[in-house]
């Protein structure tokens, strides 16, 4: 796989990242999960696909995920958005793209749309989690964990066999950065992708995506046997044709 790189955002920040470098060419972008890196099966793979078929790519690691500097208990839903924005717009910088997001990088995904509309050309999601800080968690911890949080600010949350660190200030960011209330009107092609046995987020959450575009070309594809992650070579391989036809303009 290609070397990754470093881009500096702030005195204090730098982000890892890596591309495909081209001046007037689609780009594909993809956005992780939840505490997750560009060193997985999903970004390389999709590099891959971006290499073979001559187009632009681009992923990032947000502050406090991977190697990129910061605190992963600091970061946000804002904080990660922009720094996703401020990406963009150094490396695609004016050129077209069409963005993949994986469970968490949907919810960044559909944030990118109030800064890149017109260039966003398509839209694939991967076991989608938009507001998942508080459909997922806050309203479904028991009060003992609420009361936790509350009191210290922070609790480690066990989930589908994975572990988070959540914090009070990541709950309440959430809350300012709703998505499915809104309405986007869009002509992208849209495929959402979703495991039927995933055990960290619901099919239901592709579908409240799915919902909030209107205008777009809309595709629902649950893969049986699939799980959160999606990263059997079975998935991949779905998640490249998806990716392609969207890419080759057909729906």
């Amino acid at each position: 796989m290609k070397k990754f790189k470093f881009i500096k955002i702030s005195n204090i920040k730098k982000l890892r990242y890596i591309d495909n470098y081209f001046k007037k060419k689609l780009y594909i972008i993809f956005l992780p999960g939840f505490m997750s890196d560009i060193e997985g099966k999903k970004p390389q793979t999709l590099f891959k696909f971006a290499k073979k078929n001559k187009l632009g790519f681009l992923s990032l690691e947000y502050s406090g995920h991977g190697k990129s500097s910061g605190i992963f208990t600091k970061g946000n839903i804002s904080i990660w958005s922009n720094d996703t924005k401020r990406v963009i717009k150094k490396i695609v910088k004016k050129n077209n793209f069409i963005l993949v997001g994986s469970s968490m990088g949907s919810w960044i995904a559909l944030n990118q749309f109030k800064y890149f509309k017109s260039q966003i050309k398509g839209f694939v999601g991967i076991g989608s989690a938009p507001e998942f800080t508080s459909r997922l968690m806050w309203r479904k911890f028991p009060n003992k964990t609420k009361k936790e949080i509350l009191k210290k600010r922070k609790v480690l949350i066990k989930n589908g066999g994975y572990e988070y660190p959540i914090t009070l200030q990541l709950i309440k960011d959430g809350k300012k950065n709703l998505v499915l209330n809104k309405k986007i009107n869009s002509k992208i092609k849209l495929t959402m992708i979703h495991g039927e046995k995933d055990e960290v987020v619901p099919v239901v959450f592709s579908r409240k995506i799915l919902k909030i575009f209107f205008g777009a070309k809309k595709k629902l594809v649950v893969l049986k046997n699939g799980d959160h992650s999606l990263s059997s070579r079975h998935s991949l391989k779905r998640i490249v044709k998806e990716l392609n036809i969207i890419v080759k303009n057909k729906f």
